[in-house]
């Protein structure tokens, strides 16, 4: 509603007569508009990593690096079956013996064995083969990578490959947590052993997506 004002004044004249005179007038204006409202819209940018490799960004990256190495392996005439099955044998022998052993049974023996003996021993060995399977996890990708590009198949349109750098990533973290066990908490150590054996069973997942790969080439 607009509220107009007008205030007078009153004058008296010598004839007795009274006359009015406006001092001031407020003038009708336009109603008010209110400000306008600025919407922020959020966007997903999130592409799935399929889509992106298939888009050509990652996979690209990847066969720039890797196909001077697949090529020059392809002039040594290597035997066939060891470009097919070399990378599972060698890291079938990784995820056992350095993962299930030295990752996952020593890491649990520091956590439930009473012996102090087994517990230093544990403490001992346990991170460096936990270091161990990270570094030949790491080397081993890209020796199944460049075997599958040497057979001239792609690299991406298996899960294996995707359970693999997932693994991978997640041995990343796993290594970052015993950064925290100084502060004496006992929820990193928890987490830790715990998200390893998370870890090795994704990685079983892995070899078993592995095998049916390499039997279906």
């Amino acid at each position: 509603m607009q509220v107009q004002r007008i205030a007078h004044k009153a004058t008296a004249r010598p004839v007795g007569r009274i006359s009015l005179r406006p001092l001031c007038v407020a003038r009708p204006q336009g109603r008010t508009s209110a400000a306008p409202k600025h919407e922020v819209k959020l966007m997903s940018t999130a592409v799935p990593l399929f889509s992106l490799a298939a888009a050509g960004g990652l996979s690209d990256a990847f066969y720039s690096f890797l196909s001077p190495q697949a090529e020059y392996f392809k002039t040594l005439n290597l035997p066939e079956a060891l470009i097919h099955w070399g990378h599972p044998g060698n890291m079938a022998v990784v995820l056992f013996a350095m993962g299930g052993y030295g990752a996952g049974y020593l890491g649990w023996q520091i956590r439930t064995s009473t012996d102090g003996d087994v517990v230093a021993k544990a403490k001992d060995m346990h991170p460096k083969l936990a270091a161990g399977m990270f570094f030949f996890f790491a080397l081993g990708a890209m020796g199944g990578m460049m075997s599958l590009m040497m057979q001239d198949r792609p690299i991406f349109e298996s899960p294996h490959v995707w359970t693999g750098l997932a693994g991978l990533g997640l041995l990343g973290v796993q290594s970052a947590l015993p950064l925290a066990f100084a502060s004496g908490s006992g929820e990193a150590r928890t987490a830790h052993a715990y998200l390893g054996s998370a870890i090795l069973a994704l990685f079983l997942v892995h070899a078993a997506l592995g095998l049916n790969l390499g039997l279906s080439i």
